[in-house]
């Protein structure tokens, strides 16, 4: 089942809803417990198409892709290397990304995101599909030029409009037999099978709930493919996973 969230081209509402052969039918209450389907079905032309949630938090995870299986480590690493975006960086598909006239390098990472849908606490790696609402496609804008030699990367990643998310929330895709492609103007860049990942993403869900506890609505990316190269103004990036759809967003200089 698709979930997304809209904007009511004519009045500026926003409503909830969920993809049906009709068009989309709205929802009404909170999606992580109490919904309930409402008799208003809207064609995809009266709505403009939001980013999928409103985050509680979004929480990020580096370099954990290889090249090909023979390159994954025998050993995962003890501390995986996480940081957070902030709830206001996020951006809904067709918005723009917009860099700052300070920043001279973008580049843009697709990836699987994980939505959240109960309360985690020091879960194992076989409980944790029972505490994922759903996934969605994340675009993990970063500006490597504001990285901290020390390895602090928040502020390259933490700009307006650097986490573009959509443009639904999946509930049925298999997490394990998930395609990660990117697109920059038309030409393939990314294209990875989710088997690629350095740490797992049920580890990695398991591991972050043994630190805090995770609640309805948190965002996990789970890492980019190798080939993401950098974006300019007037470029278009597309970020694409079977079963979920399309993440498009123009590029923009500020």
């Amino acid at each position: 089942m698709k979930f997304g969230r809209f904007k009511h081209q004519a009045n500026g509402t926003i409503l909830q809803g969920i993809v049906t052969e009709n068009g989309i039918q709205q929802i009404e209450g909170d999606i992580f417990s109490d919904w309930t389907n409402t008799d208003v079905t809207y064609q995809v032309d009266e709505l403009e198409l939001l980013e999928p949630l409103r985050p509680r938090q979004v929480i990020g995870i580096g370099a954990n892709y290889v090249q090909k299986v023979e390159d994954l480590p025998s050993e995962l690493p003890e501390i995986p290397v996480f940081f957070y975006k902030p709830v206001s960086s996020v951006i809904g598909p067709e918005q723009p990304i917009e860099i700052p006239s300070k920043i001279t390098e973008v580049k843009f990472e697709s990836e699987l995101a994980v939505i959240i849908g109960r309360s985690a606490r020091n879960i194992s790696e076989d409980e944790v599909e029972d505490y994922i609402f759903g996934y969605t496609i994340a675009n993990d804008v970063t500006a490597p030029q504001f990285f901290h030699e020390a390895g602090h990367w928040t502020i390259g990643k933490s700009f307006d409009t650097f986490t573009p998310l959509g443009p639904y929330i999946e509930t049925a895709i298999d997490p394990d037999k998930v395609t990660v492609e990117a697109y920059l103007n038309g030409d393939k860049k990314q294209d990875s099978e989710t088997n690629l990942m350095i740490v797992p993403l049920r580890k990695m869900v398991s591991y972050l709930s043994s630190v805090m506890t995770l609640e309805p609505g948190d965002v996990i990316l789970t890492g980019s493919p190798l080939g993401a190269v950098m974006m300019k103004n007037g470029d278009e990036i597309i970020c694409r996973i079977e079963g979920i759809g399309e993440l498009r967003n123009p590029v923009k200089q500020g």
